[in-house]
């Protein structure tokens, strides 16, 4: 069977290794486009502030990688080095999902101060990151010279949302919700920015013929579902298969016409288990 892969083009060379191992085909249309932020100030204010935050939570693992990729920029070779060798005494660091979980160790954080739901939960979202960082929030006392506790969400931000927008997404709308219930204030920044790609006539050929050839489409994004009908508004998905690897992104491929819609966690082999479920 063959699976349309289509995360952002960093992250799609480990699916189409795991696919091919599995003895399946993959095809790659990326439609999100990640790229740095047009200006990192607020990233290098965030840096500036690393140690007074109780908590940073990542959205994402291109989060991750774009946030600690020139960290120095902001302090100054000297400070950075001395930020990095206070890490385990600086903020926990909060990853919804396995992935985001990795790319933190790889940036060079303690697995100690790493908060992430267990490999076997049902999902990786927020309801399942607070259900593991709830009792730690009630008990957090402020440190540094900040007035009460603060909690950083580093994030993506969109071409075609506003900055008040960008610091939301339904997921992290209602963790900030919870966060600010109990008396802590939430601050956003986003470390790249997410835009809709511009495809090659071939692309769009191949997708065109993916939507009806029996090929399965993979959705890691709500957002991807959107640039997926702006690139093909006047295609027909009645008879195309997807796999969404959350109930809200499942939710957007019903809602442009997908005929099948499959769940799957958003983990390599959750997925190619979905796709040979489908054989």
């Amino acid at each position: 069977m063959r699976l349309v892969i289509t995360r952002p083009a960093g992250d799609a060379a480990s699916w189409v290794s795991a696919l091919q191992a599995a003895g399946h085909e993959a095809l790659v249309l990326p439609l999100i486009e990640i790229a740095p932020v047009a200006d990192p100030q607020a990233v290098q204010e965030a840096w500036t502030q690393w140690l007074n935050f109780q908590a940073v939570m990542f959205v994402s693992a291109q989060a991750v990688r774009y946030f600690f990729a020139k960290p120095s920029m902001a302090l100054g070779a000297d400070t950075y080095q001395a930020t990095r060798l206070t890490t385990a005494n600086g903020p926990r660091c909060w990853a919804t999902g396995p992935g985001t979980r990795k790319a933190l160790l790889n940036a060079g954080i303690p697995a100690a101060r790493i908060d992430s739901p267990p490999e076997h939960e049902a999902q990786f979202d927020s309801e399942a990151l607070w259900r593991v960082v709830a009792p730690q929030v009630q008990a957090l006392t402020p440190f540094g010279p900040l007035a009460k506790p603060v909690v950083l969400i580093v994030r993506g931000s969109d071409e075609d949302t506003s900055a008040e927008q960008a610091k939301g997404g339904s997921g992290r709308d209602w963790l900030t919700q919870q966060l600010q219930a109990l008396g802590v204030t939430v601050s956003w920044v986003a470390a790249y920015a997410r835009s809709a790609p511009v495809w090659t006539p071939a692309q769009r050929e191949q997708a065109e013929q993916a939507a009806s050839d029996g090929s399965v489409w993979c959705f890691s994004s709500s957002q991807a579902i959107s640039h997926l009908q702006q690139l093909l508004p006047a295609q027909n998905w009645a008879q195309t298969r997807c796999i969404a690897t959350h109930a809200r992104i499942a939710q957007s491929a019903q809602a442009i016409g997908f005929g099948e819609v499959h769940a799957a966690r958003p983990l390599v082999a959750d997925v190619v288990a979905s796709l040979e479920s489908l054989a």
